[in-house]
């Protein structure tokens, strides 16, 4: 389904029961709503109502034309929950999607029940520009993400998880190479020039901080100094993961997930 908003369409996918608590999803570059897959039976079990956003030029959402911000970005979101006519929601965001999630929480942060930020990072580590330089190149010159495929899905998962779930594998790989070169570009752009740290400490939203022990992209370290930053941030890790924990070692993210959102707040 569509939401219209004054930058274009943002495709969303709400189910559950009417009157259940929203737990709102944000997904990573390159990828859409559909990376949450393995989240929403547990969910869904427990009575809670789901909420997942593709981000601009992602999914089934309008890509924008030029560069965007992580404001830019979290605004969506915020007109995405007024279209719906939620309030407040329990929000899980991983890598730009816990990007977003922060600004979200600095710019509307009454709007936030809690947060889990998954493997993220608090600003744009030194020598992104030139780390990223030549993924930008090869999607403009090939103007695709398919030549990313392959090397994205190597930074995602570790060796394992292909021959242990081939056709959760094809799909990613898949939704890699069909993300629209602008919605990849306009994003990338937002990850190269953001950073939270000096404001993450006026954050009051009870926070929890997860990250795949073996996430080179966005490692440890910086989603450990997010939970640093934020007061009564915490902080979990998940052994035998790169950057998608969430499908890759499901049963242990959905365990502590579920526990986080049960949480009295």
């Amino acid at each position: 389904m569509l939401i219209k908003l004054a930058t274009g369409q943002i495709y969303y996918d709400l189910t559950g029961p009417e009157n259940g608590q929203v737990v709102c999803f944000t997904h990573s570059l390159a990828s859409d709503g559909g990376m949450w897959a393995e989240q929403l039976p547990p969910l869904l079990a427990a009575g809670y109502r789901v909420l997942r956003l593709d981000m601009r030029g992602h999914g089934g959402s309008d890509a924008v034309a030029g560069d965007y911000t992580m404001e830019q970005l979290a605004d969506d979101v915020a007109g995405s929950l007024d279209f719906l006519g939620i309030t407040r929601v329990q929000f899980i965001g991983l890598s730009i999607g816990g990007m977003l999630g922060q600004a979200f929480a600095i710019k509307y942060g009454q709007r936030l029940i809690s947060a889990m930020l998954c493997d993220t990072s608090p600003q744009t580590p030194p020598g992104a520009q030139e780390a990223w330089a030549p993924r930008i190149d090869a999607v403009k010159k090939a103007n695709s993400l398919a030549p990313l495929a392959d090397p994205t899905m190597q930074r995602w998962f570790t060796d394992a998880y292909k021959p242990r779930n081939p056709g959760r594998w094809k799909q990613i790989h898949a939704t890699i190479a069909g993300t629209t070169p602008a919605g990849y570009l306009g994003c990338a752009a937002a990850i190269l020039n953001f950073d939270f740290v000096p404001k993450l400490p006026s954050v009051k939203v009870p926070t929890l901080v997860v990250c795949g022990a073996n996430d080179e992209g966005t490692p440890p370290a910086g989603n450990k100094r997010i939970a640093e930053l934020i007061p009564g941030g915490r902080y979990q890790e998940i052994a035998t993961a790169r950057h998608f924990p969430n499908v890759e070692q499901a049963e242990t993210f959905n365990r502590i997930m579920m526990d986080w959102l049960r949480q009295p707040r």
